[in-house]
């Protein structure tokens, strides 16, 4: 059985351990010691040449810089989110550390909490090296079913930005404003962040599939997406600080929303529901949100 480390013991990772290990010898590893199957040292990981990186977007940076060494790995990330500091997105930041042939990004709809009762999903496994995406395919277990792609870009667009789109479903589902307004917003989020894919060159096509529809239609219809309940916070009042306090987990569509707001800044682009996810974030009354909303 081949050896796989999964870095990154949260909610995701440890399900992608749990389905792994039904065709390979997984094991595991995180910031602090965990009383789980395999666990095992940094070091010892490192020493593996397959690797899933599932650590929060807006720590890979720092990570990479005190931890990584490349040792010719193949790397998929498990990841999804824009960096709020630098407006990078994931294969940016890992181009510095991994050659774009060693490296494959997952995307697609996908709860860790069924993943864990082993319920069936397909998921894309997105690498400009198709060998690499096939080889980290035929390690996925029978209720996953996998496809490849090219198009990193559009993975990368479309697993950022669905959860911006799941904070503003949130606060629809928590405004009470209705089923009608729920299918509007999640019909143009996928316009919108087609339309923003389309500046970095991501295929249409990434859209409508599992890596953006798919996903998005997860994340922004249920309570099991934690930026869906980012969302519903919002709308009770709470501020971002409160919010996160209580989820106790990272909600990676808080770092994305400030990432998008400062590259719609820079590039003049038109992203009126990531705009107004911002504006809430930072302290606007929903209501006079929805209104601005729908002048725009």
């Amino acid at each position: 059985m081949t050896k796989v480390g999964v870095i990154g013991a949260g909610k995701w990772g440890s399900a992608l351990a749990f389905a792994l290990s039904e065709k390979c010898e997984v094991y595991i590893t995180s910031r602090t010691h965990r009383d789980i199957k395999n666990f095992i040292s940094l070091d010892e990981i490192l020493e593996l040449e397959y690797l899933i990186i599932a650590i929060p977007a807006q720590q890979i940076s720092s990570w990479l810089e005190e931890n990584f060494r490349f040792r010719n790995h193949k790397v998929l990330v498990a990841s999804k989110g824009i960096e709020a500091t630098s407006g990078k997105f994931l294969n940016e930041i890992y181009a510095s550390y991994i050659p774009e042939e060693n490296i494959a990004f997952l995307s697609g709809p996908s709860f860790a909490t069924e993943v864990m009762k082993s319920l069936p999903t397909a998921l894309v496994i997105n690498s400009k090296n198709e060998l690499l995406s096939e080889t980290f395919a035929s390690f996925f277990p029978s209720f996953i079913k996998t496809y490849t792609s090219t198009d990193v870009v559009g993975a990368e667009v479309a697993g950022a930005y669905k959860n911006v789109i799941a904070i503003a479903a949130g606060i629809c589902e928590g405004l009470g404003l209705g089923k009608n307004a729920a299918a509007a917003l999640i019909s143009r989020g996928l316009v919108e962040m087609q339309r923003f894919g389309k500046v970095y060159g991501a295929k249409e096509e990434s859209f409508i599939g599992l890596s953006g529809a798919g996903d998005l239609f997860l994340s922004a219809s249920s309570t099991m997406s934690r930026n869906f309940r980012v969302g519903l916070g919002i709308a009770e009042g709470k501020s971002k600080e409160q919010i996160v306090e209580e989820l106790g987990e990272v909600a990676e569509g808080i770092g994305t929303t400030y990432a998008l707001y400062e590259i719609a800044k820079k590039k003049e682009l038109y992203l009126p529901i990531a705009r107004e996810v911002y504006n809430m974030l930072e302290g606007l009354d929903p209501h006079v949100s929805l209104s601005n909303f729908l002048a725009s």
